[in-house]
């Protein structure tokens, strides 16, 4: 058989090439629990290769040129939009799907607006993850039900869609925003912690930080608070 016949089953039959798959985070334990899921039972997909940091994401998504590339939003040394910057005008065949424990508006904003095809949460079951990497491989855009409407609103054509800017939202860093966002949805200080790859006693500093910024006295003032400011 020559290199450019096409793969053939048991049968005879011609069978179809697996989408290629190439993970961005930095967190070696969730790479691993993707591609676990991912590797397991899901034969239509494989994944070709993974990297923890930007420099590290850019040369081999330019040596794999894989089909979809999962992108985390955060990363110490730029992140997701940084990584679509440099690398995807060379490969424009490639799809970029946002992957990200974050559903802030301005994460989600500015990954879609650097090329992402689509932006799902950390929460996704394996299935789910599977379904959304063969869509966004197809041609569709694809969220986490909750982003759909809102990613809608703000990129259509009607005046004041964007969320306006709160001063005191801004005051809290990012990570802190990760906390407060799961607090108010009810999980435990170790949830948080496992969520997110920190230990419980940095969760409890981010909480006593947003605490102290936003000068409320309780999880339940900061859950309700969250929610007026539509973060959860």
């Amino acid at each position: 058989m020559t290199d450019d016949q096409p793969d053939t089953d048991s049968t005879g039959g011609e069978t179809q090439k697996p989408i290629t798959v190439f993970l961005v985070d930095d967190h070696g334990l969730f790479r691993a629990g993707v591609r676990a899921e991912l590797d397991r039972g899901v034969p239509d997909v494989e994944v070709v290769g993974e990297a923890g940091s930007v420099d590290e994401a850019v040369a081999a998504i330019r040596h794999h040129t894989p089909d979809v590339v999962l992108l985390d939003v955060h990363m110490p040394d730029g992140g997701g939009a940084e990584v679509l910057r440099r690398v995807r005008p060379e490969v424009p065949g490639v799809v970029f799907l946002a992957l990200s424990v974050s559903d802030a508006a301005e994460d989600v904003i500015a990954v879609i607006r650097a090329g992402a095809r689509g932006y799902v949460t950390k929460t996704i079951s394996g299935r789910d993850l599977a379904d959304a990497v063969r869509r966004v491989h197809g041609g569709d855009a694809v969220f986490s039900p909750r982003l759909a409407g809102f990613v809608l609103d703000v990129f259509s054509d009607r005046p004041g869609a964007a969320p306006p800017g709160d001063p005191e939202l801004d005051l809290l860093t990012r990570r802190e925003r990760d906390v407060l966002r799961l607090l108010a949805r009810g999980y435990a200080y170790k949830e948080i912690a496992g969520e997110l790859f920190i230990s419980v006693k940095t969760v409890e500093t981010h909480v006593s930080s947003v605490l102290r910024k936003t000068q409320l006295s309780n999880r339940y003032e900061l859950s309700r608070w969250a929610s007026d400011r539509r973060l959860v």
